[in-house]
Protein backbone atom coordinates (compact mmCIF):
# COMPACT_ATOMS: atom_id res chain seq x y z
CA UNK A 1 0.00 0.00 0.00
CA UNK A 2 2.84 2.37 0.91
CA UNK A 3 4.59 1.59 -2.38
CA UNK A 4 1.41 2.38 -4.32
CA UNK A 5 1.04 5.70 -2.49
CA UNK A 6 4.65 6.62 -3.27
CA UNK A 7 4.08 5.78 -6.94
CA UNK A 8 0.98 7.98 -7.05
CA UNK A 9 2.88 10.84 -5.41
CA UNK A 10 5.78 10.40 -7.84
CA UNK A 11 3.50 10.42 -10.88
CA UNK A 12 1.73 13.49 -9.55
CA UNK A 13 5.06 15.27 -9.07
CA UNK A 14 6.16 14.35 -12.60
CA UNK A 15 2.88 15.60 -14.04
CA UNK A 16 3.25 18.91 -12.18
CA UNK A 17 6.84 19.23 -13.35
CA UNK A 18 5.94 18.56 -16.98
CA UNK A 19 3.14 21.11 -16.87
CA UNK A 20 5.74 23.74 -15.91
CA UNK A 21 8.21 22.69 -18.63
CA UNK A 22 8.81 24.53 -21.88
CA UNK A 23 6.41 23.13 -24.51
CA UNK A 24 8.36 20.58 -26.54
CA UNK A 25 7.66 22.08 -29.98
CA UNK A 26 8.55 25.55 -28.74
CA UNK A 27 11.82 24.22 -27.34
CA UNK A 28 12.74 22.54 -30.62
CA UNK A 29 12.00 25.74 -32.53
CA UNK A 30 14.27 27.80 -30.27
CA UNK A 31 17.03 25.18 -30.36
CA UNK A 32 17.07 25.52 -34.15
CA UNK A 33 17.26 29.32 -33.91
CA UNK A 34 20.20 29.03 -31.51
CA UNK A 35 21.79 26.57 -33.93
CA UNK A 36 22.03 29.35 -36.52
CA UNK A 37 24.83 30.84 -34.43
CA UNK A 38 26.96 27.75 -35.07
CA UNK A 39 27.22 28.53 -38.78
CA UNK A 40 27.03 32.35 -38.67
CA UNK A 41 30.57 33.55 -39.34
CA UNK A 42 31.83 36.59 -37.44
CA UNK A 43 31.68 39.51 -39.86
CA UNK A 44 34.95 41.14 -38.85
CA UNK A 45 36.96 38.07 -39.78
CA UNK A 46 35.08 37.63 -43.05
CA UNK A 47 35.74 41.26 -44.01
CA UNK A 48 39.44 40.77 -43.27
CA UNK A 49 39.54 37.63 -45.40
CA UNK A 50 40.50 35.34 -42.55
CA UNK A 51 40.58 31.70 -43.61
CA UNK A 52 38.01 29.50 -41.85
CA UNK A 53 36.64 32.30 -39.66
CA UNK A 54 35.04 31.41 -36.37
CA UNK A 55 31.28 31.40 -35.86
CA UNK A 56 29.35 33.54 -33.41
CA UNK A 57 28.80 30.43 -31.31
CA UNK A 58 32.57 29.82 -31.23
CA UNK A 59 33.08 33.33 -29.89
CA UNK A 60 30.33 33.00 -27.29
CA UNK A 61 31.70 29.69 -26.05
CA UNK A 62 35.21 30.93 -25.28
CA UNK A 63 33.85 34.18 -23.92
CA UNK A 64 31.70 32.16 -21.51
CA UNK A 65 34.69 30.04 -20.53
CA UNK A 66 36.71 33.18 -19.82
CA UNK A 67 34.18 34.07 -17.15
CA UNK A 68 35.40 31.07 -15.12
CA UNK A 69 38.67 32.92 -14.62
CA UNK A 70 37.12 36.01 -13.03
CA UNK A 71 37.91 35.62 -9.34
CA UNK A 72 36.54 39.01 -8.22
CA UNK A 73 34.43 38.14 -5.15
CA UNK A 74 32.03 41.02 -5.81
CA UNK A 75 30.89 39.44 -9.08
CA UNK A 76 28.09 36.91 -9.47
CA UNK A 77 29.97 34.58 -11.80
CA UNK A 78 26.93 32.44 -12.65
CA UNK A 79 25.13 35.57 -13.81
CA UNK A 80 28.19 36.67 -15.76
CA UNK A 81 28.29 33.34 -17.59
CA UNK A 82 24.61 33.59 -18.45
CA UNK A 83 25.11 37.10 -19.86
CA UNK A 84 28.00 35.83 -21.99
CA UNK A 85 25.80 33.04 -23.34
CA UNK A 86 22.91 35.39 -24.18
CA UNK A 87 24.66 38.53 -25.39
CA UNK A 88 24.78 37.69 -29.12
CA UNK A 89 21.61 35.61 -29.35
CA UNK A 90 19.80 38.20 -31.48
CA UNK A 91 22.41 37.69 -34.21
CA UNK A 92 20.72 34.39 -35.02
CA UNK A 93 18.11 36.55 -36.78
CA UNK A 94 19.81 39.84 -37.72
CA UNK A 95 23.34 38.59 -38.35
CA UNK A 96 26.61 39.98 -37.00
CA UNK A 97 26.43 43.74 -37.58
CA UNK A 98 29.76 45.53 -37.11
CA UNK A 99 30.59 49.25 -36.76
CA UNK A 100 31.84 49.12 -40.37
CA UNK A 101 28.51 48.01 -41.84
CA UNK A 102 26.95 51.47 -42.09
CA UNK A 103 24.28 50.81 -39.44
CA UNK A 104 23.95 53.34 -36.62
CA UNK A 105 24.25 52.20 -33.02
CA UNK A 106 20.63 53.13 -32.45
CA UNK A 107 19.38 51.17 -35.46
CA UNK A 108 21.57 48.20 -34.57
CA UNK A 109 20.22 48.12 -31.04
CA UNK A 110 16.62 48.34 -32.26
CA UNK A 111 17.11 45.59 -34.83
CA UNK A 112 18.71 43.32 -32.25
CA UNK A 113 16.21 44.07 -29.50
CA UNK A 114 13.29 43.40 -31.84
CA UNK A 115 14.93 40.11 -32.87
CA UNK A 116 15.62 39.10 -29.28
CA UNK A 117 12.05 39.87 -28.22
CA UNK A 118 10.81 37.75 -31.14
CA UNK A 119 13.03 34.85 -30.08
CA UNK A 120 11.95 34.87 -26.44
CA UNK A 121 8.29 35.32 -27.35
CA UNK A 122 8.44 31.91 -29.04
CA UNK A 123 9.79 30.08 -25.98
CA UNK A 124 6.38 29.55 -24.42
CA UNK A 125 7.74 29.89 -20.88
CA UNK A 126 7.47 33.34 -19.31
CA UNK A 127 10.11 32.86 -16.63
CA UNK A 128 12.82 31.68 -19.04
CA UNK A 129 11.88 34.30 -21.62
CA UNK A 130 12.02 37.08 -19.03
CA UNK A 131 15.41 35.91 -17.76
CA UNK A 132 17.00 35.82 -21.22
CA UNK A 133 15.56 39.20 -22.16
CA UNK A 134 16.64 40.72 -18.85
CA UNK A 135 20.19 39.42 -19.22
CA UNK A 136 20.40 40.69 -22.79
CA UNK A 137 19.11 44.16 -21.88
CA UNK A 138 21.48 44.29 -18.91
CA UNK A 139 24.39 43.62 -21.25
CA UNK A 140 23.25 46.10 -23.87
CA UNK A 141 22.69 48.87 -21.33
CA UNK A 142 25.65 48.03 -19.11
CA UNK A 143 23.49 48.22 -16.02
CA UNK A 144 25.41 45.85 -13.74
CA UNK A 145 29.03 45.01 -12.86
CA UNK A 146 28.51 41.64 -14.54
CA UNK A 147 27.38 43.31 -17.76
CA UNK A 148 30.42 45.58 -17.75
CA UNK A 149 32.80 42.65 -17.28
CA UNK A 150 30.97 40.76 -20.04
CA UNK A 151 31.71 43.69 -22.36
CA UNK A 152 35.38 43.45 -21.34
CA UNK A 153 35.36 39.71 -22.07
CA UNK A 154 33.68 40.27 -25.44
CA UNK A 155 36.47 42.59 -26.56
CA UNK A 156 39.24 40.49 -25.04
CA UNK A 157 38.02 37.30 -26.68
CA UNK A 158 38.07 39.15 -30.00
CA UNK A 159 41.69 40.28 -29.68
CA UNK A 160 43.00 36.93 -28.47
CA UNK A 161 41.30 35.43 -31.52
CA UNK A 162 42.88 38.11 -33.71
CA UNK A 163 46.29 37.27 -32.25
CA UNK A 164 45.76 33.60 -33.04
CA UNK A 165 44.74 34.38 -36.63
CA UNK A 166 47.78 36.61 -37.07
CA UNK A 167 50.11 33.84 -35.97
CA UNK A 168 48.38 31.04 -37.86
CA UNK A 169 47.75 32.91 -41.11
CA UNK A 170 50.55 35.48 -41.29
CA UNK A 171 48.10 38.39 -41.19
CA UNK A 172 48.17 41.82 -39.54
CA UNK A 173 44.86 42.56 -37.84
CA UNK A 174 45.83 45.87 -36.26
CA UNK A 175 42.33 47.29 -36.48
CA UNK A 176 41.05 44.97 -33.77
CA UNK A 177 43.80 45.92 -31.37
CA UNK A 178 43.55 49.65 -32.06
CA UNK A 179 39.77 49.75 -31.64
CA UNK A 180 39.94 48.03 -28.23
CA UNK A 181 43.04 49.58 -26.66
CA UNK A 182 41.01 51.59 -24.10
CA UNK A 183 38.18 49.08 -23.66
CA UNK A 184 39.34 47.18 -20.59
CA UNK A 185 38.31 48.38 -17.16
CA UNK A 186 38.25 45.31 -14.93
CA UNK A 187 41.68 44.65 -13.35
CA UNK A 188 41.80 40.96 -14.24
CA UNK A 189 40.82 41.44 -17.87
CA UNK A 190 43.11 44.47 -18.13
CA UNK A 191 46.02 42.31 -16.95
CA UNK A 192 45.25 39.68 -19.60
CA UNK A 193 45.01 42.41 -22.23
CA UNK A 194 48.35 43.95 -21.26
CA UNK A 195 50.10 40.58 -21.29
CA UNK A 196 48.63 39.67 -24.68
CA UNK A 197 49.66 43.00 -26.21
CA UNK A 198 53.17 42.77 -24.77
CA UNK A 199 53.53 39.28 -26.21
CA UNK A 200 52.20 40.45 -29.57
CA UNK A 201 54.54 43.47 -29.64
CA UNK A 202 57.50 41.19 -28.99
CA UNK A 203 56.37 38.82 -31.72
CA UNK A 204 55.94 41.62 -34.27
CA UNK A 205 59.35 43.12 -33.45
CA UNK A 206 60.97 39.78 -34.14
CA UNK A 207 59.39 39.30 -37.56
Amino acid sequence: MASLLLLVLLLSAIATYMEAAVPVLNALKIFKVIGQLKTLKRTGWVQNEVSLPESVADHMYRMSMLSFFITDPTINRDKLMKICLCHDLAEAIVGDITPYDGVSKEDKKKLEEDALRKIVSDIGHAEIADEILSLWLEYENGTSPEAEIAKNLDKFEMIIQADEYEQAQGKRLDRFFESTKDSFTHPEVLAWNNALRDDRDTRLRNL
